[in-house]
C-alpha cells in the first residue's frame, strides 16, 4: 500500500511500464514510470502489489487494448478532480477510438472556446493515461503536441489506434 491507501502494481506495455494505482474498488491512476517525477523505482518495487481483481480486470483489457481488440474501458476507474476537470476527462472518452480532436475543438465542444489553455493544463493533468485518451487531442495544425507521456508515446497511440481502426499503420523513424 502507498501512502494514499492505494495499492500499486505496475504493468509492462508496449510503450513501457505502467503505474496501476488501485483502491480495490476502482483504478485511480494508470501513469508511465519513467514520465513519472517522483523518486526512482528498484528492481523489487516494479514487481508491484496487485489489489485483486480489478487490477486483473485492467490489465486483462491493457492487453486486449495493446492487441488491437479493445477500444473502449468499462472496468471501474476514477480521478479527483475539480468539475471542470471532470467535464474535460469526460468529454476525451467522447473521442472515437482511432480519431484526434484539437485543443481548441475540445473547448468549443466543452462549452467555452476561451478555455482552451484550461482545457491544456486539465489534459495534462489526467492520471488515467490510455482509458481516458488524453493522448487523441492534438493542434489545431494537426501537430503532436503535450503529451505528459512524451510524444513518441503520442504518435505510438495514435499509429496503433489508426492501425486497428482503419487498417493503416505509419512506420515511425527508426
Amino acid at each position: 500500500m502507498i501512502a494514499t491507501g492505494l495499492c500499486v502494481t505496475y504493468y509492462a506495455s508496449p510503450v513501457g511500464t505502467l503505474e496501476i494505482k488501485s483502491s480495490g474498488k476502482a483504478i485511480h491512476a494508470i501513469l508511465f514510470v519513467n514520465a513519472w517525477k517522483g523518486p526512482k523505482l528498484n528492481e523489487n518495487e516494479m514487481t508491484g502489489n496487485s489489489d485483486g481483481e480489478i487490477v486483473k480486470i485492467c490489465t486483462a483489457q491493457l492487453d486486449e487494448y495493446f492487441e488491437g481488440k479493445r477500444q473502449h474501458f468499462d472496468f471501474p476507474f476514477t480521478q479527483d478532480g475539480t468539475a471542470f476537470q471532470q467535464k474535460i476527462w469526460s468529454a476525451l472518452l467522447d473521442i472515437p477510438f482511432g480519431k484526434t480532436i484539437s485543443y481548441l475543438a475540445l473547448s468549443k465542444r466543452t462549452g467555452n472556446v476561451k478555455a482552451i489553455r484550461a482545457v491544456g493544463t486539465t489534459n495534462g493533468k489526467n492520471q488515467l493515461c490510455i482509458v481516458v485518451p488524453c493522448h487523441r487531442v492534438i493542434g489545431s495544425n494537426g501537430s503532436l503536441v503535450g503529451y505528459g507521456g512524451d510524444l513518441w508515446r503520442k504518435k505510438w497511440l495514435l499509429d496503433h489506434e489508426a492501425k486497428y481502426a482503419h487498417g493503416v499503420q505509419e512506420l515511425g523513424d527508426w
